[in-house]
């Protein structure tokens, strides 16, 4: 224990007992150093989840607010508090305010969009520019009628995907092949009777893990929909459709290629002859990437091969879109649709495209295999 001689027994019972008492009070205070270490863990560990839960949670409800489903109310909240607002800055006077409110809620009651962000005859417009222009295409390929639908005070910020698919239907529903699918469908539904048909689509079987997502719930809400709330719908109105995913870039410089290629032969089948401007019988294309979606109505090949699309955007006025329907020999309102390779870079793009009409077996087959769409 220690070199100590002790001739006397009693004092080396003394001196053993000392080192002993030494020892104890040693470890003890190890013990407790250890302990109060262990404790000021626990509580660090115990302040970083709280804080981590914390930001957890605020994100959560950032989350739900960009994608509305933050329970703040839909397209009539909306349009109500925007009219509010344009009426406190000057914008709009106050009888104005109650006729729009009137009209908002007898559309909303019928179900019916009120027409009143359309744009009509713009594909006929483009396809008399196109026989005249002698520039640089070779050939043009366009969508059977489309009309243009842009956001509104009511949906203005997360309404594209609605709009979107109120332009894809407005080319089914000039179609006399697609009139039987559509026979409870005859004229162009609102936002919230979109949203409504949607669950109906949900109830029916139809992606359900994309209704989980939201609760089984739209209606009332600023939710924003994709490829896959497309799918469905029309699925369930027995129009059959597909999905392709351009999941990564296959070109240079994060260009899609392959996307444009894939268009191109979607227009390009069934089209017989050489005509420079082909007005094909082929339903508009649901073009979805995050954060956006817009509508393809044609395709053209440049005489150098180069391919551009040409889109609907919803989030372009009807005011520009109007300038289409003039006969401009620059051909200046065109540059608003069309988009070259170069000018499509988001990481991801997904595409619905229309491609006939399924029996009712084939939609109950496409319920059971819905479970894909993620």
């Amino acid at each position: 224990m220690c070199s100590l001689t002790c001739t006397n027994i009693q004092i080396l019972e003394e001196h053993v007992d000392l080192h002993l008492e030494e020892h104890n009070f040693s470890e003890g205070g190890n013990i407790r150093d250890l302990e109060l270490a262990q404790q000021l863990q626990t509580e660090e560990h115990e302040r970083q989840r709280s804080e981590e839960e914390k930001r957890e949670r605020e994100e959560f409800k950032k989350l739900q607010r960009q994608y509305g489903l933050d329970n703040s109310g839909g397209f009539k909240q909306q349009f109500v508090k925007n009219m509010e607002r344009e009426v406190d800055r000057g914008r709009m006077l106050p009888f104005e305010y109650h006729k729009r409110k009137a009209d908002m809620m007898e559309s909303l009651a019928a179900g019916i969009d009120d027409g009143k962000t359309k744009t009509s005859g713009v594909i006929e417009a483009l396809c008399k520019y196109y026989q005249n222009e002698n520039k640089d295409v070779r050939r043009v390929w366009l969508s059977a009628g489309v009309d243009h639908f842009h956001s509104s005070l009511g949906d203005r910020g997360w309404g594209c995907g609605y709009r979107n698919f109120q332009m894809l239907l407005s080319s089914l529903l000039q179609n006399s092949f697609y009139n039987d699918c559509l026979r409870d469908t005859t004229l162009i539904p609102s936002i919230p009777k979109i949203q409504s048909m949607i669950e109906d689509a949900w109830r029916e079987g139809f992606d359900p893990h994309g209704a989980s997502h939201f609760n089984n719930r739209l209606h009332g809400s600023k939710a924003w929909i994709g490829a896959c709330e497309i799918y469905s719908l029309l699925t369930s109105l027995r129009i059959k459709c597909r999905i392709i995913d351009f999941h990564k870039p296959t070109g240079p410089m994060g260009t899609h290629p392959r996307l444009f290629e894939w268009i191109l032969h979607y227009y390009s089948t069934d089209s017989e002859g050489g005509a420079k401007v082909v007005c094909t019988s082929k339903p508009p294309i649901y073009l979805q990437h995050q954060g956006h979606s817009r509508t393809v109505v044609g395709i053209e090949e440049k005489k150098n091969k180069s391919l551009c699309l040409l889109l609907f955007d919803p989030g372009c006025s009807s005011q520009e879109m109007q300038k289409l329907l003039k006969q401009n020999s620059d051909g200046s309102g065109v540059k608003l649709l069309q988009k070259f390779v170069g000018s499509l870079k988001e990481k991801q793009y997904q595409i619905v495209a229309v491609d006939g009409v399924l029996s009712l077996e084939e939609k109950a087959v496409s319920i059971s295999q819905s479970s894909f769409c993620l």
